[in-house]
Parts: structure tokens; sequence; C-alpha cells
């Protein structure tokens, strides 16, 4: 088994958990404290603080303190990556499904066409 996690295997793990989707929703509104991405979610600031470093190491998010506040936005690179990743995917089955009909039609019987 391999070690080595590349950054669209880590912004996956990172978007496989329901909090952490939710505070990239709230992002993507905007830039946002730590305590307004706190607020909504059902757990403690250092559990919020916890979902933020994991997004922040998978390079989905990027935080700046001032003062004594941490603001967060997304970073939108990482996001196309894994969204380009997904698309490309998905273009690759619509083809083949695109194919399988085109042969399915092609083979009907001619009492069924």
């Amino acid at each position: 088994m391999l070690n080595y996690q590349g950054p669209l295997d880590l912004a996956f793990q990172a978007l496989a958990d329901p909090a952490r989707r939710a505070i990239v929703d709230r992002l993507a509104l905007g830039p946002a404290s730590v305590s307004e991405l706190a607020r909504p979610l059902p757990m403690s600031l250092p559990a919020v603080m916890l979902h933020l470093k994991v997004l922040e190491e998978s390079g989905l998010v990027k935080s700046e303190k001032v003062g004594r506040v941490r603001t967060c936005r997304i970073e939108p690179q990482m996001l196309s990556q894994a969204e380009r990743w997904i698309t490309e995917r998905r273009q690759m089955w619509e083809r083949n499904l695109d194919r399988l009909g085109a042969f399915l039609e092609e083979t009907k019987p001619e009492h069924e066409k």
C-alpha cells in the first residue's frame, strides 16, 4: 500500500466529512471567521479547529490571523482540480454509455426497432 498521498487524495479525504463539506459550503459564500464557521455546527470550537486544519492541509482552505481573529477563505485552485478530475470521469462514463446505447440499438432485433 502506498504511503504517499497526493494533493487530490487529501482534498477528497477532507471533503469526505460532512462537517468539512458544510464549512466549504459556507466559505463558498465568502470569507468567514472561525467563530462564524463554528456557530451553526453541532460541535465544540476545538473540533471545528481540527476540521479547519484538515481543510488547510488539503489545500482547500487558507486562513489568516489578524489580531485575535482567524479568517478563513476557500482556495479555488484545489477545488478546481477536484472538479476537473470528477468531470473527466463523468465524461468518460457518458461516452461509454453512449457507445453501449448505440450498440444495443444496432443489435436490437428487427421486430423491436
